[in-house]
């Protein structure tokens, strides 16, 4: 199969083109309307924090899953949320007063 090499200018000039065109067509069409914008939620994170925050007594991970499905209709994977708190024990922003109990410090 024999490909003839297309010259780099015409590449560049083509590229230029398209580039004006494109501008052209977004200022027709005028501002991006929001409603296309994928509204970011909260983190699980977040959330489990919140719970924790709001709790006067450490909260033991299977209180923390059903008052996250309860409150904010959230499926929690028991396995990940303790992982991510066992970091955040780590760190020092968690403490774990017991097994799979967590309060914040």
């Amino acid at each position: 199969m024999d490909e003839k090499k297309v010259p780099e200018e015409v590449l560049f000039l083509q590229e230029e083109l398209l580039k004006a065109q494109l501008q052209v067509i977004r200022r027709l069409r005028g501002p991006v309307q929001e409603r296309h914008r994928k509204a970011k939620g909260r983190s699980n994170m977040s959330v489990v924090m919140d719970l924790l925050k709001s709790s006067k007594k450490p909260l033991h991970v299977s209180e923390i899953i059903r008052q996250a499905r309860e409150r904010h209709g959230l499926t929690l994977d028991r396995e990940s949320l303790v992982s991510a708190l066992v970091k955040k024990v780590k760190t020092g922003s968690v403490a774990r007063p017991a097994p799979n109990t967590f309060k914040l410090p």
